[in-house]
Protein backbone atom coordinates (compact mmCIF):
# COMPACT_ATOMS: atom_id res chain seq x y z
CA UNK A 1 0.00 0.00 0.00
CA UNK A 2 1.69 3.59 -1.05
CA UNK A 3 1.74 6.09 1.63
CA UNK A 4 1.04 9.86 0.57
CA UNK A 5 3.16 11.85 2.59
CA UNK A 6 0.93 14.73 3.89
CA UNK A 7 3.25 17.67 3.78
CA UNK A 8 0.09 19.99 4.61
CA UNK A 9 0.34 18.28 8.23
CA UNK A 10 3.91 18.06 8.70
CA UNK A 11 4.46 21.14 7.73
CA UNK A 12 1.48 22.53 10.60
CA UNK A 13 3.61 20.58 13.23
CA UNK A 14 6.25 22.33 12.08
CA UNK A 15 4.88 25.47 12.35
CA UNK A 16 3.56 24.69 16.01
CA UNK A 17 7.32 24.28 17.14
CA UNK A 18 8.22 27.69 15.61
CA UNK A 19 5.53 29.75 16.51
CA UNK A 20 6.92 28.35 20.32
CA UNK A 21 10.55 29.55 19.47
CA UNK A 22 9.25 32.95 18.04
CA UNK A 23 7.01 33.15 21.43
CA UNK A 24 10.20 32.43 23.50
CA UNK A 25 12.91 34.63 21.67
CA UNK A 26 10.13 37.63 22.50
CA UNK A 27 9.58 36.96 26.02
CA UNK A 28 13.30 36.09 26.93
CA UNK A 29 15.41 37.95 24.94
CA UNK A 30 13.02 41.12 23.52
CA UNK A 31 13.33 39.74 19.76
CA UNK A 32 11.04 39.83 17.07
CA UNK A 33 12.32 38.27 13.81
CA UNK A 34 10.92 40.18 10.64
CA UNK A 35 11.46 38.90 7.13
CA UNK A 36 11.39 41.88 3.84
CA UNK A 37 10.18 40.47 0.96
CA UNK A 38 10.14 42.40 -2.43
CA UNK A 39 8.07 41.50 -5.18
CA UNK A 40 8.92 43.20 -8.36
CA UNK A 41 6.00 43.23 -10.88
CA UNK A 42 2.48 41.73 -11.25
CA UNK A 43 3.18 38.12 -11.82
CA UNK A 44 0.06 36.11 -10.46
CA UNK A 45 2.39 32.97 -9.48
CA UNK A 46 4.56 35.48 -7.32
CA UNK A 47 1.86 37.09 -5.43
CA UNK A 48 0.54 33.96 -4.35
CA UNK A 49 4.03 33.06 -3.42
CA UNK A 50 4.27 36.30 -1.52
CA UNK A 51 0.81 36.29 0.28
CA UNK A 52 1.50 32.60 1.73
CA UNK A 53 4.58 33.72 3.01
CA UNK A 54 3.26 36.52 4.61
CA UNK A 55 0.38 34.55 5.85
CA UNK A 56 2.98 32.26 7.53
CA UNK A 57 4.74 34.77 9.33
CA UNK A 58 1.61 36.16 10.97
CA UNK A 59 0.87 32.78 12.15
CA UNK A 60 3.90 32.27 14.23
CA UNK A 61 4.77 35.69 14.85
CA UNK A 62 7.11 36.75 12.63
CA UNK A 63 7.36 40.42 11.42
CA UNK A 64 6.63 40.79 7.55
CA UNK A 65 7.60 43.71 5.88
CA UNK A 66 6.71 43.78 2.25
CA UNK A 67 7.80 46.10 -0.97
CA UNK A 68 5.34 46.00 -3.78
CA UNK A 69 7.35 47.78 -6.78
CA UNK A 70 6.49 48.56 -10.34
CA UNK A 71 7.28 46.32 -13.32
CA UNK A 72 9.65 49.62 -14.42
CA UNK A 73 11.54 49.23 -11.54
CA UNK A 74 15.33 49.87 -12.68
CA UNK A 75 18.08 47.27 -11.47
CA UNK A 76 19.43 49.95 -9.49
CA UNK A 77 16.39 51.33 -7.39
CA UNK A 78 16.09 47.19 -6.27
CA UNK A 79 19.69 47.65 -4.80
CA UNK A 80 19.28 50.98 -3.34
CA UNK A 81 16.24 49.11 -1.63
CA UNK A 82 18.38 46.21 -0.53
CA UNK A 83 21.12 48.26 0.70
CA UNK A 84 18.99 50.03 2.99
CA UNK A 85 17.62 46.70 4.19
CA UNK A 86 20.91 45.50 4.37
CA UNK A 87 21.45 48.29 6.91
CA UNK A 88 18.37 48.17 8.50
CA UNK A 89 19.23 45.76 12.15
CA UNK A 90 15.15 45.98 12.83
CA UNK A 91 15.03 43.35 9.14
CA UNK A 92 16.78 39.69 9.56
CA UNK A 93 15.60 38.45 6.71
CA UNK A 94 15.73 39.88 3.20
CA UNK A 95 13.88 37.93 0.06
CA UNK A 96 13.98 38.98 -3.60
CA UNK A 97 10.79 37.12 -4.95
CA UNK A 98 11.91 35.53 -8.04
CA UNK A 99 11.68 35.71 -11.16
CA UNK A 100 12.23 39.15 -11.50
CA UNK A 101 11.70 41.29 -15.05
CA UNK A 102 14.24 40.68 -18.05
CA UNK A 103 15.90 43.98 -17.53
CA UNK A 104 17.06 43.07 -13.96
CA UNK A 105 20.14 40.46 -13.60
CA UNK A 106 18.81 38.10 -10.93
CA UNK A 107 22.58 37.29 -10.24
CA UNK A 108 23.16 40.95 -9.61
CA UNK A 109 20.64 41.06 -7.16
CA UNK A 110 21.00 37.47 -5.11
CA UNK A 111 24.76 39.13 -4.50
CA UNK A 112 24.07 42.51 -3.26
CA UNK A 113 22.02 40.42 0.06
CA UNK A 114 24.24 40.58 2.67
CA UNK A 115 24.55 36.75 3.61
CA UNK A 116 23.82 37.09 6.40
CA UNK A 117 20.18 37.79 5.74
CA UNK A 118 19.97 36.11 2.85
CA UNK A 119 17.14 33.59 3.97
CA UNK A 120 17.08 31.59 0.84
CA UNK A 121 20.02 30.62 1.01
CA UNK A 122 20.90 31.67 -2.97
CA UNK A 123 23.85 34.05 -2.05
CA UNK A 124 27.32 32.27 -3.44
CA UNK A 125 28.79 32.61 0.30
CA UNK A 126 25.95 30.48 1.71
CA UNK A 127 25.77 27.88 -1.50
CA UNK A 128 29.74 27.22 -0.72
CA UNK A 129 28.86 26.84 3.08
CA UNK A 130 26.14 24.48 2.05
CA UNK A 131 29.13 22.40 -0.29
CA UNK A 132 31.26 21.71 2.14
CA UNK A 133 29.08 21.28 4.66
CA UNK A 134 29.11 24.40 7.01
CA UNK A 135 25.77 26.28 6.90
CA UNK A 136 23.43 28.30 8.66
CA UNK A 137 20.91 27.90 6.29
CA UNK A 138 19.90 25.39 3.85
CA UNK A 139 17.39 26.35 0.31
CA UNK A 140 13.88 25.87 1.78
CA UNK A 141 12.93 23.85 -0.89
CA UNK A 142 15.52 21.29 -0.06
CA UNK A 143 15.23 21.42 3.29
CA UNK A 144 11.87 21.03 2.92
CA UNK A 145 12.07 17.89 1.03
CA UNK A 146 15.00 16.57 3.94
CA UNK A 147 12.54 17.08 6.63
CA UNK A 148 9.34 15.56 4.91
CA UNK A 149 11.74 12.23 4.27
CA UNK A 150 12.95 12.22 8.04
CA UNK A 151 9.24 12.52 9.45
CA UNK A 152 8.34 9.67 7.23
CA UNK A 153 10.95 7.89 8.92
CA UNK A 154 12.40 6.86 5.42
CA UNK A 155 16.10 6.46 5.38
CA UNK A 156 18.14 8.03 3.21
CA UNK A 157 21.67 6.52 3.76
CA UNK A 158 23.09 4.44 1.74
CA UNK A 159 20.21 4.73 -0.48
CA UNK A 160 20.45 5.79 -4.35
CA UNK A 161 18.57 9.23 -5.02
CA UNK A 162 18.01 9.86 -8.56
CA UNK A 163 17.14 13.93 -8.90
CA UNK A 164 15.62 15.30 -12.26
CA UNK A 165 16.44 18.57 -12.50
CA UNK A 166 19.41 21.11 -11.92
CA UNK A 167 18.84 24.31 -10.87
CA UNK A 168 20.79 26.53 -8.42
CA UNK A 169 17.34 26.55 -6.53
CA UNK A 170 16.54 22.72 -6.24
CA UNK A 171 18.26 19.58 -7.76
CA UNK A 172 22.01 21.32 -7.36
CA UNK A 173 21.71 22.00 -3.56
CA UNK A 174 19.91 19.20 -2.73
CA UNK A 175 22.25 16.98 -4.73
CA UNK A 176 24.87 18.08 -1.81
CA UNK A 177 22.19 17.59 1.20
CA UNK A 178 21.66 14.30 -0.28
CA UNK A 179 25.52 13.57 -0.31
CA UNK A 180 25.75 14.70 3.29
CA UNK A 181 23.30 12.19 4.30
CA UNK A 182 25.78 9.97 2.92
CA UNK A 183 23.37 9.11 -0.01
CA UNK A 184 24.49 7.71 -3.97
CA UNK A 185 23.39 10.46 -6.43
CA UNK A 186 22.10 10.93 -9.91
CA UNK A 187 21.36 13.98 -11.32
CA UNK A 188 19.72 13.80 -14.06
CA UNK A 189 19.17 16.78 -17.04
CA UNK A 190 17.94 17.49 -20.13
CA UNK A 191 21.34 16.03 -21.73
CA UNK A 192 20.92 12.53 -20.19
CA UNK A 193 20.66 10.13 -21.84
CA UNK A 194 18.78 6.48 -20.84
CA UNK A 195 16.43 8.60 -18.16
CA UNK A 196 13.89 5.88 -18.05
CA UNK A 197 16.54 3.42 -17.27
CA UNK A 198 18.34 5.66 -14.76
CA UNK A 199 15.22 6.60 -12.77
CA UNK A 200 14.00 3.15 -12.37
CA UNK A 201 17.02 2.45 -10.47
CA UNK A 202 16.39 4.84 -7.39
CA UNK A 203 15.32 4.38 -4.36
CA UNK A 204 14.60 7.87 -3.98
CA UNK A 205 12.97 9.50 -7.07
CA UNK A 206 13.04 13.45 -7.12
CA UNK A 207 11.35 15.39 -10.10
CA UNK A 208 12.25 18.67 -9.95
CA UNK A 209 11.65 19.65 -13.91
CA UNK A 210 7.83 22.27 -14.35
CA UNK A 211 6.86 19.54 -16.59
CA UNK A 212 3.50 18.44 -16.53
CA UNK A 213 3.58 14.67 -15.60
CA UNK A 214 6.99 14.06 -16.75
CA UNK A 215 7.93 11.14 -14.35
CA UNK A 216 5.69 8.05 -15.78
CA UNK A 217 5.32 5.05 -14.21
CA UNK A 218 7.32 2.85 -16.59
CA UNK A 219 10.03 5.08 -14.91
CA UNK A 220 9.95 4.44 -10.98
CA UNK A 221 11.21 1.46 -9.33
CA UNK A 222 8.55 -0.75 -7.64
CA UNK A 223 8.60 0.61 -3.80
CA UNK A 224 10.68 3.57 -5.05
CA UNK A 225 10.11 7.05 -2.39
CA UNK A 226 9.16 9.92 -5.29
CA UNK A 227 9.17 13.32 -4.33
CA UNK A 228 7.33 15.68 -6.66
CA UNK A 229 8.71 19.58 -6.72
CA UNK A 230 7.17 20.41 -9.68
CA UNK A 231 4.12 22.96 -9.53
CA UNK A 232 2.30 23.06 -12.97
CA UNK A 233 -1.07 24.32 -14.13
CA UNK A 234 -3.25 21.30 -15.90
CA UNK A 235 -4.87 21.65 -18.83
CA UNK A 236 -7.97 21.79 -16.59
CA UNK A 237 -6.36 24.37 -14.98
CA UNK A 238 -6.14 22.50 -12.10
CA UNK A 239 -2.30 22.90 -10.21
CA UNK A 240 -0.34 19.57 -10.91
CA UNK A 241 2.84 18.11 -10.36
CA UNK A 242 5.84 16.74 -12.77
CA UNK A 243 4.84 13.03 -11.69
CA UNK A 244 1.47 11.12 -13.08
CA UNK A 245 0.74 11.14 -9.29
CA UNK A 246 -2.66 8.61 -10.41
CA UNK A 247 -0.36 5.76 -12.36
CA UNK A 248 2.62 6.29 -10.15
CA UNK A 249 1.09 6.03 -6.66
CA UNK A 250 -0.03 2.24 -7.36
CA UNK A 251 4.07 1.74 -7.98
CA UNK A 252 5.92 4.20 -5.26
CA UNK A 253 5.78 3.09 -1.65
CA UNK A 254 5.67 6.76 -0.68
CA UNK A 255 4.58 9.34 -2.35
CA UNK A 256 3.90 13.49 -2.36
CA UNK A 257 1.09 14.97 -3.81
CA UNK A 258 0.15 18.07 -5.76
CA UNK A 259 -0.89 20.69 -4.21
CA UNK A 260 0.12 19.63 -0.20
CA UNK A 261 3.15 17.76 -0.51
CA UNK A 262 6.48 20.03 -0.66
CA UNK A 263 4.79 23.47 -1.37
CA UNK A 264 4.12 23.75 2.28
CA UNK A 265 7.64 22.67 3.81
CA UNK A 266 9.55 24.99 2.01
CA UNK A 267 7.24 28.13 3.55
CA UNK A 268 7.91 26.17 6.63
CA UNK A 269 11.81 26.44 5.97
CA UNK A 270 11.50 30.17 4.71
CA UNK A 271 10.21 30.57 8.46
CA UNK A 272 13.12 28.65 10.13
CA UNK A 273 15.75 30.53 8.25
CA UNK A 274 13.88 33.33 9.10
CA UNK A 275 14.57 32.58 13.01
CA UNK A 276 17.96 31.58 12.28
CA UNK A 277 19.17 35.18 10.84
CA UNK A 278 17.43 36.94 13.79
CA UNK A 279 19.18 34.61 16.60
CA UNK A 280 22.51 35.36 14.20
CA UNK A 281 22.64 38.84 13.68
CA UNK A 282 21.54 39.09 17.81
CA UNK A 283 25.26 37.61 19.14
Amino acid sequence: MTNIINGKEISDKFLKKLKKEVCNLKTELNLQPALAVIIVGDDPASKIYVRNKKRACEEIGIKSIEFALPTNTSENELLNLIDALNKRPDVNGILVQMPLPPHINEKIIIAHINPIKDVDAFHETNVGKIMIGNFKFLPCTPAGIIHLLDESNIEISSKHCVIIGRSNIVGKPLAMLMLHRDATVTICHSKTKNLTEICKTADILIAAVGKVNFVTSNMVKPGAVVVDVGINRCENGKICGDVDFEHVKNIASYITPVPGGVGPMTISMLMKNTITAALMQKK
